[in-house]
C-alpha cells in the first residue's frame, strides 16, 4: 500500500481540525445530554466509515476491508474503556459539566500514545516477522484472563500511581471548575481533575496494548492501523456520554470483547501454518460476536428503570459498581 506522504498529512490535518471544532462546541462546561451525544456519536461513526468507503474506493476492497476491520475492533474494546471511564469519574465525583474536557485532552494523549505504539509495532514487525506469533499469543492469554475477570471492576483507590501522584503533587480538596492547576499564595496547586487526567491516559495506554496488536491481526499497513484507531477513538467522548446510563445493560459485551480478542489472537496464530483467514471473513465474525453478546445483554436486562435528568434526558453519572476489565494500575 503506497501511501504519499500528503496523505499522512492530510489525515493528521483533519484530525485536527475535528479536534478544534469539537473543542470549540465544548469550550464552556455544560452538561452532555444523550441527545447531544447522539449526535456527535453519529458524526464521528459518520466520518469513520466515510473515510473507510475513500480508503476502499482509492485503494480498492481488500485494504478497504482492512480498514474497516481494524475499525471495528477499536470501536468495541473502546467499549471496554469506555466503563472504565465511568467508574473514574465515579470515583472522583466528577461534575457532568467537567468531564467532557477532561475526556477531550485524554483523546490527545491517546492518539499520542498510539501513534508511538505503532509506529514501534510496525518496526517490529517489519524486522521480526516472528513478533506477529507473540501479538496473538498475548490476545490469547488476555481474551482468556478478561473471561476469566469478567465479574471483577476496577478498584481506583487501590491505584499504585495515583497514590503516588497525589503524594508528590499537592492538590487542593476541591475542583476549581474545569482548571487542572490554580495559584494559591504563590503557590501552584493540583486540582482533583488533574489526577482523574492522570487515570484517564493512564488506562489509555494499558487498553492500547491490547487494541494495537489486535489491528495488525487484521492488516499490517501502518497507515490503516493509525487511522483505523484515530478515528475510532475521536467519537470515544460521545459514546461515553451516550453509553454511561446504560452500562449496566451491557452484562455479557466483556465476554464478547473477550471472544474478540481470542478470535483475533487464534488468527494471527494461523499464520503458522500458513492459513490466512479471510479479512471480510474476519470482520464478519468479529461484527457477529459483538452483535450476539449486545443482544443477550439487552434481553437479560430488559426492565431495567433508566435514570433520568429532570430535563428528560437519561443520566450519565456512573453506577457505583460497573463490570470492566481488572487491570492494575
Amino acid at each position: 500500500m503506497n501511501v504519499p506522504l500528503w496523505a499522512w498529512l492530510a489525515v493528521l490535518g483533519v484530525i485536527l481540525v475535528m479536534l478544534a471544532i469539537d473543542l470549540f462546541a465544548h469550550r464552556k462546561a455544560h452538561v452532555i445530554g444523550v441527545r447531544e451525544a447522539a449526535a456527535w456519536s453519529t458524526f464521528w461513526v459518520a466520518l469513520g466509515v466515510g473515510f473507510g468507503a475513500l480508503i476502499w474506493q482509492v485503494y480498492g476492497s481488500e485494504y478497504g476491508a482492512q480498514y474497516f476491520s481494524g475499525y471495528v475492533i477499536e470501536k468495541s474494546l473502546s467499549v471496554d474503556n469506555v466503563f472504565v471511564w465511568a467508574i473514574i469519574f465515579s470515583f472522583f465525583a466528577v461534575p457532568r459539566e467537567y468531564q467532557h474536557r477532561v475526556l477531550f485532552y485524554g483523546v490527545i494523549g491517546a492518539l499520542i500514545f498510539r501513534g508511538v505504539f505503532i509506529a514501534a509495532g510496525s518496526a517490529l514487525l517489519a524486522s521480526f516477522s516472528w513478533v506477529i506469533y507473540l501479538f496473538g499469543a498475548f490476545l490469547i492469554i488476555t481474551g482468556i484472563k478478561m473471561l476469566r475477570q469478567r465479574e471483577e471492576h476496577m478498584d481506583v483507590g487501590k491505584s499504585r500511581l495515583l497514590r503516588w501522584f497525589r503524594a508528590k503533587v499537592p492538590h487542593t480538596d476541591d475542583f476549581r471548575g474545569q482548571r487542572f492547576w490554580v495559584r494559591e499564595n504563590g503557590v501552584w496547586l493540583a486540582t482533583p481533575l488533574l489526577s482523574v487526567l492522570l487515570m484517564i491516559e493512564f488506562t489509555d495506554i494499558i487498553f492500547a496494548v491490547d487494541s494495537i496488536p489486535a489491528i495488525f491481526a487484521v492488516t499490517s499497513e501502518p497507515f490503516l492501523v493509525f487511522t483505523a484507531n484515530a478515528f475510532a477513538i475521536l467519537g470515544l467522548r460521545a459514546l461515553y456520554f451516550l453509553l454511561a446510563d446504560l452500562i449496566d445493560r451491557f452484562v455479557y459485551l466483556k465476554t464478547g470483547l473477550a471472544f474478540v480478542l481470542v478470535w483475533v489472537g487464534v488468527k494471527m496464530m494461523l499464520h503458522i501454518w500458513d492459513i490466512k483467514i479471510p479479512t471480510l471473513t474476519s470482520l464478519g465474525i468479529v461484527l457477529a460476536i459483538i452483535a450476539v453478546s449486545v443482544i443477550l445483554s439487552l434481553r437479560a436486562t430488559r426492565g431495567l428503570p433508566r435514570p433520568t435528568h429532570e430535563d428528560g434526558e437519561s443520566e450519565a453519572d456512573a453506577p457505583s459498581a460497573v463490570s470492566a476489565t481488572n487491570r492494575e494500575t
